[in-house]
Parts: C-alpha cells; sequence; structure tokens
C-alpha cells in the first residue's frame, strides 16, 4: 500500500516505507525504486535524503529500536519489582512477534544478509541487541540476584531463542513456555542470593 503523505516528513515516509518492505520482502529483495514508489516519491529524491540504501537501512533499525524503547518504557515503568520486568520482556517480545506478522526479528533477518560484522548495518544490529543485554543486566542487578550477569545473559538468550522459534514455528505460545523457564531461573537466582547473604552473616 503507497502511502500518503500527509504531514509525515519525506524523509519520515521513506523510513516507512523501507520498514514495511524490509520487514515483508527482505533487505535485498527490496530495491531502492520499490522504496520509492512505495513512500510516492522518486528515487532521485530518496537519494537527497539517504546517500545509499544502507544508510537507508541503518535508519529503518535505528526507529524500530527507538520504537522499541519507548514500548519498553511504556510497559516496564509502571512496574516497580524489577523481576516482575524481566519477566513482562517476554511479554513485550510475543506482543512484537505478533505486531511483525511472526515473520521473525527484523535485526536477525538483517544480520543474516549483511555478515561483515563491521558494516554499518550490523553494527546497528549489534547497538539494538546490546541494548536489551544493558537493560537484562540492569534489571538483574535490581532485583538482588546472584550473578546477575550470567542471569542476564541467560535470560538474553531465552528471549532471542523464544522469538526465532515462534517465528519458525508460527506459534507464540512457546512464550509461555520461555516466561515459565525465566521466572524458575529468577527465583533460583533470588534464592541463591538469599542463601549466600545468610553465609556472610554466619
Amino acid at each position: 500500500m503507497k502511502l500518503v503523505s500527509g504531514t509525515v516528513s519525506t524523509r519520515q515516509r521513506l523510513v516507512n516505507a523501507a520498514s514495511e518492505l524490509f520487514l515483508r520482502d527482505g533487505i535485498h529483495a527490496t530495491g531502492i525504486a520499490a522504496i520509492a514508489e512505495q513512500a510516492g516519491v522518486s528515487k532521485m529524491t530518496l537519494y537527497a535524503h539517504f546517500a545509499s540504501k544502507e544508510e537507508l537501512i541503518v535508519a529503518y533499525l535505528d526507529q524500530r529500536d527507538a520504537s522499541w524503547n519507548q514500548a519498553v518504557s511504556a510497559s516496564l515503568d509502571p512496574l516497580e519489582n524489577a523481576a516482575d520486568k524481566m519477566l513482562n520482556l517476554f511479554d513485550l517480545y510475543r506482543d512484537w512477534l505478533q505486531k511483525g506478522g511472526l515473520r521473525g526479528c527484523a535485526y536477525v533477518n538483517c544480520a543474516a544478509e549483511f555478515p561483515d560484522r563491521t558494516h554499518p548495518v550490523r553494527l546497528a544490529v549489534s547497538r539494538h541487541k546490546q541494548g536489551v543485554r544493558m537493560l537484562l543486566g540492569l534489571l538483574a542487578q535490581a532485583a538482588g540476584l546472584h550473578d546477575p550477569g550470567t542471569v542476564a545473559e541467560r535470560l538474553f538468550l531465552l528471549l532471542e531463542g523464544t522469538f526465532l522459534t515462534g517465528a519458525l514455528e508460527n506459534d507464540d505460545r512457546v512464550f509461555g513456555v520461555a516466561r515459565a523457564l525465566a521466572a524458575e531461573l529468577i527465583a533460583n537466582a533470588r534464592q541463591a542470593a538469599q542463601k549466600a547473604g545468610e553465609r556472610q552473616c554466619v
């Protein structure tokens, strides 16, 4: 569906058009002409805003990251308990998978099409994934869990693996299983922290 200009800037229309086509058809399969047509502009106008297709891809990923961070704040800020916030991320991941039509992770899809880890696209992917890792680390520390770094990494792998499994199997019910595993992991880490505290008091 071609985007209507309205009050949205030309640059934003281009990013929005790229977002829809990249997620639906893939990065390399989507040409500049298709993006320009979707946005209702000429190829010359597109190149006036983005020097290359790669620059547009980075803008698409960065905008998605900003939207993700807004969704995280809206979902987690009302919660007071850090453990509840970690578990809520599984609900948020499920919502994003559903929102994307179970097509998978945009960042993983991009990484698969750009194998060079030093490429700007791969760096944008890394920025997003590291942001999720950092959030989990901060929450694990705030929850007072034993070995918060390890807990955060395990939760990250569980989140990512569940997202990909849900997309591959076209079934978001896997998040219920993953959330239960995460709750068990958090409970065990909390219990370990309590036991460590008791030993120090002896």
